[in-house]
């Protein structure tokens, strides 16, 4: 996983008002829970005392307290209460857990995961065409046996749609893929998909290919999130939520403006949500079973150039590493 970045890890009606919430991400136990004001906090789910879960404990004054010893963590991580101590007890500065920035907005949760907050942290982006328009969405989730960058490099690849999903989005047998041609741009890839009959035409490659004068087909914005540009009224959104490095949660997104009548997209977005359902399912039966189970950029894949955005997403996770001080894949 790439560090010093904003994740989306959970959807935001996932975590309640006063009940704490205990997941793994980022191969990271974590409890999450809201203080008196709503504001949703993160920190690692392990009491620095004596290692109890802080999850099984209670959200009390705005504070999470340890179900072991009742002590009272505020929401940067510090013990503010340590009732073995009395009142009036001086609680040691080191009793403190490791909490995570986070952020909420459009329905999501984020975390900042790294170190050293920076103090000009910035919030994360998603995506423009979608923040402020009238869409409403069908959700769906799925849990997959893959690390995350299996998922999001499945949803980058332009040569599979006529194989894998020959009898849905893949109809038609346009299996010549001309580019593809990408754009980066602070984190966000825009990439354009020409897939076209085989006409005996040369293949163009992707520095042949000029920018088409239209939006992008697909989008994907570091480090997990997903945007497939299907129509002006029709998009789909996924999260590759990062569990560990072998499992993976698809947290994904039906997003509809063309049917307003409330219970009409009710049943349109639940189309869009089976329909979105059975297209995963058809790439989750060969990427669950891809070796290895998680990508690098030196592996030894014979890459076409139809491959280009695989490779693209590669090369850029591997340089927000160096930018982490991590070393390269």
């Amino acid at each position: 996983m790439i560090r010093n970045q904003w994740y989306v890890v959970l959807e935001s009606d996932e975590v309640k008002t006063g009940m704490p919430v205990g997941v793994t991400r980022l191969g990271e136990k974590m409890v999450f829970w809201r203080d008196g004001q709503g504001k949703a906090s993160c920190m690692v789910d392990v009491c620095p005392h004596l290692g109890a879960p802080l999850s099984l404990g209670k959200v009390k004054d705005g504070h999470i307290a340890c179900p072991f010893h009742g002590f009272e963590y505020d929401t940067s991580g510090q013990c503010v209460v340590l009732p073995a101590y009395g009142s009036q007890g001086k609680i040691p500065k080191a009793l403190r857990v490791k909490a995570y920035p986070v952020h909420e907005a459009h329905g999501l949760i984020w975390i900042w995961w790294g170190e050293n907050v920076p103090k000009d942290l910035q919030p994360p982006r998603f995506f423009e065409s979608l923040e402020n328009e009238r869409f409403v969405f069908g959700r769906f989730r799925d849990h997959w046996p893959v690390h995350y960058s299996r998922m999001a490099e499945n949803q980058l690849d332009v040569m599979h749609l006529p194989f894998v999903h020959h009898n849905t989005i893949g109809r038609g047998n346009r299996s010549v893929v001309d580019g593809p041609y990408i754009e980066l741009d602070e984190g966000l890839m825009n990439v354009w998909v020409m897939n076209r009959l085989d006409d005996g035409s040369p293949v163009k490659k992707p520095k042949e290919v000029s920018r088409p004068d239209r939006r992008p087909f697909l989008q994907f914005r570091f480090p997990n999130l997903w945007h497939n540009w299907i129509a002006e009224d029709i998009r789909i959104v996924i999260a590759f939520v990062p569990v560990d490095d072998e499992n993976t949660i698809m947290m994904g997104r039906f997003y509809q403006k063309a049917v307003r009548f409330p219970l009409a997209a009710q049943l349109f977005n639940l189309s869009g949500v089976i329909g979105s359902r059975v297209i995963a399912n058809q790439d989750k039966r060969v990427v669950s079973r891809q070796v290895p189970v998680k990508t690098s950029l030196h592996m030894g894949e014979k890459m076409m150039s139809g491959d280009y955005g695989i490779l693209t997403y590669r090369t850029e996770r591997n340089r927000l590493k160096a930018l982490a001080g991590q070393a390269e894949d």
